[in-house]
């Protein structure tokens, strides 16, 4: 058993990563950024929970693009194929769940 305090977490560059666990294919990792994250799309679904801080994420559909923003406890599940970036503002801790290697 291992207790991780979110704060305890000091990344040197923005979307550092602290693998928390990793089974069946799936990563469970703490980030930390203050930056924007490029647009992607995953090979497989991805949850994305923000746990201090706030983010944007951002997406789009066929009627374009749209943001929603994300505070601490809410959860946001993107699928495969989502085309998304994530864009804090200011510092913010996140938890991500994903398939093993996805972008």
């Amino acid at each position: 058993m291992e207790i991780f305090e979110v704060a305890d977490f000091k990344a040197a560059r923005p979307w550092q990563a602290r693998e928390i666990a990793a089974f069946d294919g799936i990563t469970v990792r703490l980030h930390w950024t203050d930056q924007p994250y490029k647009w992607h799309v995953n090979d497989g679904q991805e949850v994305f929970v923000v746990l201090d801080g706030a983010v944007h994420m951002d997406f789009r559909r066929e009627e374009g693009e749209r943001s929603v923003l994300l505070t601490p406890g809410t959860i946001c599940r993107c699928d495969e194929g989502d085309a998304h970036r994530a864009v804090p503002e200011g510092g913010a801790y996140i938890l991500v769940i994903e398939r093993a290697g996805s972008p």
